[in-house]
């Protein structure tokens, strides 16, 4: 193949901006690999930092004073009002957030220099035990040093009122972690992603449009690979794609990613193919090289794999079933060409471990492709991703962590795994410590008994700072009922070795799962608080329970005593289902207590306190002993 073929792959607004959604690294590493020429490009980050200059709040005050009085809300008024003071401190905030400006912390930190708006307010929930009459907010957190977290959590407050003026006079699909997501999540139908394309492009657009257009201009593609890992990223890769098309329509464009492998499996939409040439499903390097051949003239397109396309006005989809590339061959990611050194570390939540998704920027990396459990209840086990488990060996592993640190200069790595296999990450530290390799790293793993505390103690040693576990419903019913293969108790091992070896840890929870009572929801947030005041996590977050098609409860609900909703035609997207629970428990209602216990727990606030109290209604006492988890660990050690 002929290495004259230029290929730039794309990271499309929004997914993070303290560090590269790792996808364009993995493509553009694993085709150079093959001596094809590739480049990448960050629009998401090149968006934000376009959109919060000094440039980009004129455009933003414009729109302002375009819209109508009865339009103007009282946080855009207030933006109007001290817009001098935004334009001067936007551009050395963001210096300072992405490392370059570190003594402007000082400033920053005395609440004199950045203009407060409403984000501020949540600074009044943090009360200094010590210090009841409320002097400094912060200093239970940052004590009278700590200026750097200090400034940065001040300069993120900062960032989200701008976004909030953002969304008020400009685009109310705006944030900085997903981008007009209603539009694509779960959307069963093209017509609300058309007609927002063949609206009026807004300052948003505009400057998406311009941001792709020099992209272009600067590495001149033949091909364009657009990687779509959520659908909060969805609607801006098609304002891409639209963009390239209308100027340059000899340039080919392909949608891949994330998005695609779970939600487009079924695609029957012409006019997705108006804005790419091709669609690929699940890893990428075996249908972009058949791709790439196809586009020469060298494949022919009934060879092609995993691939949709349009043909005489129909969306075909062609799978020759190649073998997929092994992970061990798939190159190593590179960073080369992305503006490392203007990322942005935001300090949302003073928690020490929830931080780490925000603060920082970690190189991202794989220790094996896809989960070697497979079994969860709830989760897409049936796709690509999660069923086609391959490793590589530890030698292969570490010699990319050196490739990348060369590379990069950044030790810090965060392993995004599925979840992590514990026999890899022994032989990893083994050959982290044989080497003499000193990084920090954190991941993804499930809570199984394999963690032994002198396992979790050479993890420490290797360089492990966090890790992160799924505990989903904290109840040993349910968890039978979701095959998660570990108990509360295990969980509860597990995690304190892990943290007794220095290590903090994450506990993805879970509520609304089928037959789940409020009983059921009471009992799980004593087992957290118990695992909060054992010191075993420090960090979590609760969501609710989605069913999806490829989940084993959207393929057999009768084993889960649900019964399903009847999805509409679908001819676009397709993931989440709607389902009926007999139990008839708003689980709505009992989130929100949820969330909000847990929130209080991340800081340390009202562990003591009977778990009842989060409950806005009467709720059943807890049925699980005041002492269970406290029992359970003295028992183990």
């Amino acid at each position: 193949m002929n290495s004259s073929h230029r290929v730039l792959a794309v990271i499309p607004p929004m997914t993070q901006l303290n560090t590269p959604y790792p996808s364009t690294a993995y493509l553009t590493g694993f085709l150079r690999s093959r001596s094809l020429a590739a480049v990448q490009a960050d629009l998401a980050l090149a968006l934000v930092l376009e959109l919060f200059s000094p440039t980009g709040l004129r455009a933003v005050r414009e729109c302002i004073h375009a819209l109508p009085a009865e339009r103007r809300t009282p946080l855009v008024a207030a933006f109007d009002a001290e817009f001098e003071r935004y334009a001067s401190t936007i551009t050395p905030t963001l210096a300072f957030l992405q490392g370059r400006d570190p003594t402007l912390a000082h400033r920053i930190a005395s609440r004199f220099f950045l203009p407060e708006g409403p984000r501020f307010a949540s600074l009044d929930v943090y009360v200094d035990p010590d210090d009841p009459e409320g002097g400094d907010p912060l200093a239970w957190a940052f004590g009278s040093l700590g200026q750097q977290d200090r400034a940065r959590h001040l300069a993120t407050l900062y960032l989200n009122d701008l976004a909030d003026v953002l969304r008020d006079a400009v685009d109310p699909r705006f944030e900085f972690v997903r981008y007009a997501e209603s539009l694509a999540m779960s959307q069963p139908s093209f017509e609300p992603l058309a007609q927002a394309l063949a609206a009026q492009p807004n300052l948003v657009d505009r400057t998406l449009e311009g941001l792709a257009l020099h992209a272009i201009a600067t590495h001149t593609p033949d091909v364009v690979l657009i990687s779509v890992p959520f659908p909060g990223a969805v609607y801006a890769a098609f304002r891409i794609a639209q963009t390239i098309k209308a100027r340059h329509p000899h340039i080919r464009t392909v949608l891949g990613g994330g998005f695609v492998n779970t939600e487009l499996r079924e695609l029957n939409e012409p006019r997705v193919f108006d804005y790419f040439d091709a669609v690929t499903l699940d890893a990428g390097e075996r249908p972009v090289l058949a791709l790439l051949e196809h586009f020469r003239g060298k494949r022919s397109a009934a060879r092609l794999v995993r691939t949709f396309m349009r043909v005489d006005g129909v969306v075909r989809y062609t799978d020759i079933r190649e073998a997929d590339i092994p992970f061990s061959d798939v190159g190593t990611p590179t960073w080369d060409g992305l503006p490392l050194d203007r990322y942005l570390s935001l300090l949302d939540m003073l928690n020490p471990m929830h931080r780490l998704w925000s603060d920082g920027r970690w190189n991202k990396l794989t220790v094996a492709h896809g989960c070697y459990w497979k079994k969860c209840s709830f989760c897409d086990v049936s796709l690509d991703y999660i069923s086609r488990y391959d490793a590589a060996t530890a030698e292969t592993l570490v010699d990319r962590v050196e490739a990348i640190v060369r590379e990069t200069g950044n030790t810090g790595f965060h392993f995004v795994d599925e979840a992590a296999p514990p026999k890899a990450l022994k032989a990893l530290a083994v050959e982290l410590e044989k080497r003499r390799l000193a990084i920090s790293w954190w991941g993804n793993i499930r809570f199984e008994k394999s963690f032994t505390p002198e396992l979790c103690q050479q993890l420490a040693d290797s360089g492990c700072i966090a890790i992160s576990g799924g505990l989903e419903v904290a109840s040993d019913r349910l968890l039978k009922l979701m095959k998660k293969g570990v108990s509360v108790e295990q969980v509860a091992r597990v995690t304190r070795a892990f943290s007794d070896a220095g290590i903090l840890v994450h506990a993805y929870l879970m509520y609304g799962f089928p037959t789940q009572t409020v009983q059921d929801t009471v009992d799980a947030l004593e087992y957290v608080r118990q695992l909060f005041e054992a010191g075993c996590i420090q960090s979590g977050f609760f969501h609710r329970f989605a069913c999806t098609v490829h989940s084993p409860v959207g393929k057999n609900p009768a084993e889960y005593g649900v019964t399903l909703a009847t999805l509409p035609p679908v001819s676009f997207a397709k993931n989440d289902i709607g389902f009926h629970d007999p139990s008839g428990v708003d689980h709505d209602v009992l989130g929100v207590a949820l969330k909000k216990a847990l929130y209080n727990y991340m800081h340390g606030i009202g562990l003591d306190e009977d778990v009842r109290s989060w409950f806005g209604g009467r709720v059943p006492r807890t049925t699980v002993p005041r002492q269970r988890i406290a029992r359970a660990l003295a028992t183990s050690s």
